[in-house]
């Protein structure tokens, strides 16, 4: 075992908050700690899954509390723990212990998202048979229509599968909200490209139960409140792969279409680099 997983018994001891190094020296001397069952020597190292006891008494670090983390992500900075990314979303908000995010939002977009270090809610929130909400509004380059609303609404061919029926809402000429249940890969950005409109402004303003109400830039923890209401949420679903196959309302396979025409040359749209039909990873809606 790599010799950084070791630690010294006393030090141990005292890091657990048992006892001082001092007094944990003088009963690993008197012999009333064990390893494993044996008695060590003094100066013995500990390694992770090792059984320490004192008197007989089993001794067990304290459980570390999850971090739970609600940010308001500025355009530019980038959903990525790789630190070669000179912007990355870790390095930004510079917390003292490793966290990560919950999914992504695109490096021009901004809003809501979720940081942790507890793997299991990630792997929930994030399984597309889920059905979590996630609330966006989105402001395009020219009026909108009421059949661009609907045709939102009702599913869109992108990424060699239809869209799944989504709550949609005009609040300006240009701008709308969206709630989605499903995280292809920049979503909104292709549904609205598809009905030849341009995402000139992207924002996610909610996440399940939990709501953008910090400054861009800034972050807070979620309250104890909010972990519980998310946990009974999430009480239903599967962290399992099986999870993100599509359920039983699965969208038909998308029909073949012609591809839409751009507005200024009357031309068939060339595919954007990164737009393949095989890139459905999760990612920004």
């Amino acid at each position: 075992m790599a010799e950084e997983n070791l630690t010294r018994l006393n030090k141990y001891l005292s890091e657990v908050g048992y006892c001082s190094r001092r007094k944990a020296d003088a009963l690993i001397e008197q012999g009333r700690v064990t390893i494993n069952g044996a008695v060590p020597e003094m100066g013995t190292k500990v390694a992770p899954g090792d059984e320490v006891r004192v008197n007989g008494e089993l001794i067990v670090p304290p459980k570390k509390d999850n971090v739970y983390l609600a940010f308001n992500k500025p355009i530019g900075i980038v959903c990525t723990t790789n630190p070669k990314e000179k912007k990355n979303i870790v390095d930004y908000i510079n917390f003292p212990t490793r966290i990560f995010p919950i999914g992504r939002l695109d490096k021009p977009s901004e809003g809501l998202i979720l940081m942790t270090d507890d793997g299991d809610i990630v792997n929930k929130i994030l399984r597309a048979r889920n059905n979590h909400e996630k609330e966006y509004i989105v402001t395009v380059d020219r009026n909108i229509t009421q059949d661009f609303i609907e045709r939102m609404s009702n599913g869109i061919p992108i990424l060699d599968t239809v869209t799944r029926k989504c709550e949609v809402e005009q609040l300006t000429r240009n701008t709308f909200r969206i709630v989605l249940t499903q995280g292809l890969n920049r979503q909104i950005r292709r549904m609205c490209e598809y009905l030849g409109y341009e995402v000139v402004k992207l924002k996610r303003i909610r996440i399940m139960n939990i709501p953008l109400d910090v400054p861009v830039g800034k972050y807070r923890h979620l309250t104890e409140k909010e972990l519980a209401d998310l946990n009974s949420l999430l009480g239903e679903s599967t962290k399992t792969e099986e999870g993100s196959l599509p359920g039983p309302n699965k969208p038909e396979k998308a029909p073949k279409t012609s591809a839409p025409r751009s507005r200024k040359t009357d031309r068939p749209l060339k595919k954007k680099e990164g737009f393949r039909k095989n890139r459905r990873q999760k990612g920004e809606s």
